[in-house]
């Protein structure tokens, strides 16, 4: 379990806010030490501003911008104690003037060791770098640099990037035996460390408000329970309208995601996962204008098949629970989603499902797919 020290520091006071410290605290309460993450980007890296571009094609059949990007506010020295305006060589071209991006400025290093210096390309000295998500260790996209109102954000010209973006988190990673299931979470993981320490607990499952509303159709149902244990015991459901499925993860949620060792996938499947890691309740999120009719639990029956989220189409097993629309399957409890009610950035509506599934049929069904999870792996040790 990777655990970010902001996020652990939200539930449980910390005697010191660095990764060698919990984890010392950790193994006392009888969690295994792994390793220290993150804490790899130094600055001078601050919010600039595209005041003007000239492309240059070059010889290499290459064509760059050769740019003026403002690193302070007019009249006042950079961060780094250098001019307000940078001259800065960029390949990228995805951007326009008034853009508001993340500069790297010479000095700075960025994770993976990539040290920035003023350097001679292109026949321009390059004071720094414009940087992309990628580059800053927010994801995959390398396609073009990180224009921050994608990100719904207008911080200050010249303020820190790596505290706007929160990208100067570590995080603690621990071994979590099979017995302690619990401590898949950031709840599980401050609660043991306010057992070692004596601090504070404050627990995040208070803050959860109870169900309200008219509900949605259910039916749960299981005529082959494994060793005399119903599949599932627990099942609630929640409908959210409204929302804007393309719109952008926070850099926030995206650099912690990271740090806890899950990428950034879209905006619905991040906050089911982000309560996840949190809570150690896995979610799921069905497109409700996908689906028909009411939800029903129950095994699978002979010759049925699905399509899952990662496009494979699997014939399921007698002990495979499911979870049903009208329809037929559209997901392996507690496994993997359908691919047929998936979240898609033309959602507006969606289904949240929350559920306690019995350990065994979800480690067998995950076993017998090959189709290991984040939420299998809770749900095989017991969701708290």
């Amino acid at each position: 379990m990777k655990v970010p020290l902001s996020w652990l520091a939200e539930y449980v006071e910390l005697v010191e806010h660095s990764p060698k410290s919990v984890m010392e605290q950790l193994v006392r309460v009888g969690l295994e030490e792994e390793s220290a993450i993150g804490g790899d980007i130094a600055g001078p890296v601050v919010v600039g501003q595209v005041l003007d571009f000239v492309e240059e094609a070059q010889s290499n059949g290459k064509t760059i911008r050769w740019c003026q990007v403002r690193v302070a506010k007019d009249g006042q020295l950079s961060i780094d104690g250098g001019e307000a305006v940078r001259g800065i060589v960029c390949g990228a071209r995805n951007f326009e003037i008034g853009d508001k991006v993340v500069v790297s400025l010479p000095g700075s290093v960025l994770p993976g060791g990539f040290a920035i210096s003023a350097r001679k390309t292109y026949g321009h000295v390059s004071d720094g770098m414009i940087a992309s998500s990628k580059e800053l260790g927010l994801g995959d996209d390398h396609a073009g640099i990180l224009r921050l109102h994608e990100l719904n954000l207008d911080p200050e010209i010249g303020s820190d990037a790596i505290e706007v973006l929160g990208l100067g988190e570590s995080a603690a990673e621990v071994n979590v035996t099979p017995d302690r299931g619990y401590c898949l979470s950031i709840r599980g993981i401050a609660r043991e460390y306010s057992h070692a320490t004596g601090k504070k607990f404050t627990d995040p499952a208070s803050q959860v408000k109870p169900l309200t509303g008219q509900g949605f159709a259910l039916k749960v149902l299981d005529n082959s329970p494994i060793h005399g244990q119903p599949g599932c015991t627990n099942f609630a459901l929640l409908g959210v309208e409204g929302i804007n499925a393309s719109a952008p993860t926070p850099s926030w949620m995206k650099n912690r995601l990271k740090l806890a060792g899950m990428r950034s996938i879209s905006i619905a499947v991040d906050i089911t996962n982000y309560v996840m890691l949190e809570l150690g309740q896995p979610l799921h999120a069905y497109d409700l204008d996908k689906l028909s009719g009411g939800i029903t639990v129950r095994r699978a029956q002979d010759k049925e098949s699905i399509e899952t989220l990662d496009g494979k189409q699997r014939r399921l097993h007698a002990g495979d629970l499911l979870i049903c629309d009208d329809s037929g399957p559209i997901g392996i409890a507690g496994v993997m989603g359908g691919a047929r009610t998936e979240v898609s950035e033309s959602t507006t509506r969606v289904l949240l499902e929350a559920a306690v599934f019995d350990p065994i049929s979800i480690a067998r069904s995950a076993r017998r797919h090959k189709l290991p999870s984040e939420a299998s792996k809770r749900f095989e040790r017991g969701v708290d």
